[in-house]
């Protein structure tokens, strides 16, 4: 189903909301002060009818670009919204000039993994206990990115 939400990017209004959906979905979240400090980097948010139905951060340095924290209200989960974020965030790398894309995710994260695999991400490495609370495994993903990528 597709996505029935707004895209645009993140101010420090919407910080509350998001830390919301950040503990709602990570066991390990991060604070506010953290996603304070990403608000000049590529940060957008989804917005569904009236409140906020995710966020995505990523950063960029030279050609590459990492994901850093993707997350869908609970609420919002399954509706499109992570891959409308997802594609937004590759749309804006590519136009920062970015050629390859890299993020970590849990291994046993299935739910993210597949979104990532589907929007054409490989796996290229594995960080052995990365995550803390629970300790786990980190997959590293990449992805090439085309000089144009476009919204799906």
């Amino acid at each position: 189903m597709a996505a029935r939400c707004r895209i645009r990017a993140a101010t420090s209004a919407d910080l509350a909301a998001i830390v919301a959906i950040e503990r709602a979905s990570f066991p390990d979240p991060w604070s506010a002060e953290a996603f304070r400090a990403h608000l000049g980097d590529v940060f957008l948010v989804a917005e569904s009818t009236a409140a906020l139905a995710g966020y995505a951060v990523a950063w960029s340095l030279g050609s590459e670009g990492e994901i850093l924290n993707l997350a869908v209200a609970p609420s919002d989960r399954g509706r499109g919204t992570g891959r409308a974020l997802l594609d937004a965030l590759l749309g804006e790398l590519a136009r920062r000039a970015v050629h390859r894309a890299f993020l970590e995710v849990r291994l046993s994260n299935r739910a993210a993994r597949c979104l990532y695999e589907r929007a054409g991400f490989r796996e290229v490495g594995r960080r052995r206990g990365y995550y803390q609370r629970p300790r786990e495994d980190a997959l590293v993903l990449a992805r090439d990115l085309p000089e144009e990528v476009t919204r799906a």
